[in-house]
């Protein structure tokens, strides 16, 4: 790392002194590269305002309550009594490192509960601020909704911490039937695994209390309702409370199968009509064992997967546009002549509002260990900026306050974001070379100061280092905000009206002697998307 950086740092630090379409991927601790738990999340919920949520932590007087907002409309649900005591949070990870994200799967539509008191969310977000491990955690969720209630429909936690990373699935019992059930499983420290809006514990065991934790009547209630006639042993959560169908297989459980077809030891090609809808009865393991050791840039980049490679490639036929683009437009399904179609649903959509990608350390301190890679955008066109886990205050960039919306503003970090990517994706082809090279720059500078910047802190007093990482938390994101607006001004100077100004190998505009624009590149439609007017026209456009 620059030195200059360094100094800067210790300068500025002494005078300073949601969804329903989402992804997360799990790496286990022997899993990846440096022996961090990983665990990502995108948020994709097209329209919403992506930010960082910063909740002090702290002492609380006796008789204090904490009210609670619903995660996705932010409409006031009620307040429970405050703990005595809670943690500092950031985003979905706390100062512990603990991390709580999620997606949803809905399942039978009998069994949501609106009378409950939590919504996924306000349990995330009450868990996050009263446990220090993952274990607590779901201590913690599954008492605080056996007590008042939940109301949202189906839904996986990623559940982690420095240690171990866990999955649970819970759902109501319909209105006013009481505690949800749930049950909870740990990843294998050496394996990956990820779940993406279907339920993906099928069978699990009964009797490991160390690996799995459940609902004393999830398999009682399963009979009850006729979801489950079978013996114990072979009950299947997924299967009873969010029965597969072919959405749930195409849209959701391919992307978990793309993960593991990239990095899994097991061959995943048998697995391939199952993903891809034709085979519901051969679902692919809940975990498995990865062929090589995944590093935190390794599980970004994954994050950032279209299918390439694989039957599902979104760039194969003309719906990529004519500059192949690798997104389609929502609704996810469209009717012509009265039959139904769907566009593929990858891991990296354009609907994400952000991205986390945490990284939690257990030979660290937490204030050290606990990194969280935030992007407020599509993973693939967005640098992830790193945000240490102690960091005082969500920067400026991610704060909620700096824009909402329907409100832009240049500094904020989803508008530039999302405005460079609005320009980008429709001649991606031509402009996305640009995107990835100031994506991978900064990137690249962020993983190679990394180490630099650790090592400097451990030699400080911890109240010294909080408040160092936390300035470099800043640094980063201004970074990342000064190099976006650099490329937004490139992109409308460099491409506008769609031709292209020249440059040299460094860069540099060509001009003529007197200093004007030398005659422009004019790069037209790709030659594929060129043949496909010719056959769709005929001799329309030929010149005679």
């Amino acid at each position: 790392m620059n030195r200059f950086l360094i100094l800067f740092l210790h300068f500025t630090f002494y005078i300073t002194t949601q969804s329903y379409a989402c992804t997360n991927l799990i790496v286990g601790k022997k899993a990846s590269a440096d022996g961090s738990v990983i665990v990502t999340y995108s948020s994709d919920d097209y329209g919403a305002y992506g930010y960082l949520f910063y909740q002090k932590g702290g002492k609380h007087q006796k008789g204090e309550m904490r009210k609670l907002y619903h995660y996705e409309s932010n409409n006031y649900l009620g307040e429970i009594p405050e703990a005595d005591s809670t943690y500092a949070v950031i985003g979905l990870t706390n100062e512990h490192q603990l991390t709580i994200l999620e997606t949803t799967w809905g399942g039978r539509e009998e069994l949501e509960d609106s009378t409950g008191l939590f919504d996924y969310g306000s349990l995330m977000q009450v868990a996050l601020q009263r446990a220090r491990t993952a274990r607590q955690a779901i201590n913690i969720m599954t008492s605080l909704v056996e007590k008042y209630g939940y109301q949202s429909e189906g839904e996986s936690f990623t559940i982690a911490d420095p240690n171990e990373a866990w999955i649970m699935d819970m759902i109501g019992k319909g209105p006013g039937g009481g505690a949800p059930v749930w049950v909870a499983v740990r990843i294998p420290d050496d394996c990956i695994s990820g779940h993406a809006n279907q339920s993906r514990i099928r069978q699990f065991p009964l009797k490991d209390k160390e690996n799995c934790l459940y609902a004393k009547d999830v398999i009682k209630f399963a009979r009850e309702k006729g979801y489950f006639t079978g013996k114990d042993k072979d009950f299947s959560f997924a299967d009873a409370y969010n029965p597969l169908d072919f959405s749930g297989a195409r849209f959701c459980e391919a992307r978990v199968w793309s993960f593991f077809n990239k990095w899994a030891a097991i061959d995943m090609q048998p697995y391939l009509k199952y993903a891809m809808g034709e085979e519901l009865n051969n679902p692919f393991p809940l975990a498995v064992q990865p062929k090589a050791k995944l590093s935190v840039q390794d599980v970004k980049d994954m994050m950032r997967d279209h299918y390439e490679g694989t039957p599902m490639e979104i760039q194969s036929d003309l719906g990529m546009g004519p500059y192949e683009m690798p997104y389609r437009p929502t609704p996810l399904t469209f009717e012509v002549d009265g039959k139904k179609y769907f566009n593929e649903r990858p891991i990296s959509t354009q609907q994400a509002s952000c991205i986390y990608v945490a990284q939690m350390r257990s030979w660290l301190p937490d204030y050290v260990g606990g990194v969280l890679w935030f992007g407020n955008d599509d993973a693939n066109m967005v640098a992830m900026v790193p945000i240490y886990c102690c960091t005082e205050d969500a920067p400026e960039c991610f704060n909620e306050k700096t824009g909402d919306t329907f409100t832009f503003s240049f500094k904020s970090a989803y508008w530039m974001q999302n405005w460079v990517s609005n320009m980008v994706y429709l001649r991606y082809s031509l402009l996305f070379p640009e995107l990835k090279k100031v994506r991978e720059k900064l990137e690249n500078n962020f993983n190679a100061w990394q180490p630099e910047i650790e090592k400097e802190v451990s030699a400080m007093p911890e109240t010294e280092a909080r408040q160092f990482l936390s300035k470099y938390s800043y640094v980063t994101s201004k970074m990342m905000m000064d190099e976006w607006m650099k490329l937004a001004q490139l992109i409308i100077v460099k491409y506008n009206d769609m031709a292209m100004k020249k440059t040299d190998e460094q860069g540099n505009y060509l001009k003529t002697p007197g200093g004007n624009q030398v005659p422009v590149s004019r790069p037209g439609y790709p030659d594929r998307y060129r043949r496909a007017i010719v056959k769709e026209a005929g001799e329309r456009y030929l010149i005679k």
